[in-house]
């Protein structure tokens, strides 16, 4: 059985600090195959959203395991077009029937437009109804995550957004930090950039540690304290993405790697680029 780390939460919630994404697979066959996968290696969190549209195979792996629902953790988010008082608390039902599950253990809203504050109210009714365990937000990097911080009554548990080594987000980190709210990563390593990737920084701790370029990256979000879930459907990157709890980079060695932030990002869509474009779509329930 793998080693697994647990970050607490402000809401006291523990979510397991590593995990799998499954952005991208496509269909729920496949998706309940890679999390079947997964979770008899050992993990324990799962990252999925409606839009994804593989929420029915994630529900399909976490019963088939045979491990007790309480050791799993599922996060889902919310798409745009379920925002709204009433709407959201709708959306949420569906979700629930979609995973198979009575309740969830993290619920995001994906984007940041939208009735988000409508959203966020129904989301902390589904807290105190037991069918939401935490609630966060993903991709609020623009003053609508200080308007959603003000209104809230419960505070958001985690943030995600892209995090990688040469965008390692730290003055989003203060901002948040005031409410205890951690960062979760997508492209934890930077969309598999062959720059970020191949930099001799990552080639010699590997060597040192007899670790890949992408574990030593893993291991510097782990340390750093940010919750990760690297998707891939092929079991031994599987494997070898979760190896990296037997090595720990030095204190120097952080360091360095903190000197890589360029500020570089790969998503780089405006807030009006995102709401134009991401707007028109509808995920299928």
């Amino acid at each position: 059985m793998m080693k697994q780390n647990y970050v607490t939460l402000n809401d006291g919630n523990k979510i397991p600090q590593f995990g799998l994404g499954v952005y991208m697979v496509r269909g729920d066959e496949p998706t309940r195959e890679a999390c079947l996968a997964a979770l008899q290696m050992g993990y324990r969190h799962i990252d999925t959203a409606h839009a994804y549209q593989n929420e029915r195979g994630v529900g399909a792996a976490v019963r088939e395991s045979g491990i007790p629902r309480e050791e799993i953790w599922i996060t889902s988010k919310l798409w745009p077009s379920e925002y709204g008082e009433g709407k959201t608390m709708e959306g949420i039902d569906k979700m629930l029937s979609r995973l198979g599950t009575d309740y969830i253990d993290l619920l995001l809203l994906h984007q940041q437009f939208g009735d988000y504050l409508g959203a966020w109210r129904d989301m902390e009714k589904a807290v105190i109804q037991g069918k939401v365990r935490s609630i966060g937000l993903s991709n609020f990097e623009s003053e609508r995550l200080e308007e959603v911080l003000t209104a809230a009554n419960i505070k958001p548990a985690v943030l995600q957004v892209e995090c990688h080594p040469y965008y390692q987000q730290n003055a989003l980190k203060e901002r948040i930090a005031p409410y205890g709210t951690k960062i979760e990563c997508w492209y934890p390593l930077g969309h598999a950039d062959a720059g970020l990737l191949n930099e001799p920084l990552f080639a010699q701790l590997g060597q040192k540690y007899g670790k890949s370029n992408a574990q030593i990256i893993l291991r510097w979000h782990i340390q750093e304290g940010n919750i990760i879930f690297p998707k891939t459907t092929n079991p031994q990157h599987m494997r070898d993405n979760f190896d990296i709890f037997d090595f720990a980079l030095s204190d120097e060695e952080m360091a360095a790697i903190h000197k890589l932030d360029k500020g570089q990002r790969f998503f780089t869509m405006t807030l009006a680029e995102q709401e134009a474009h991401l707007s028109q779509f509808v995920p299928a329930d």
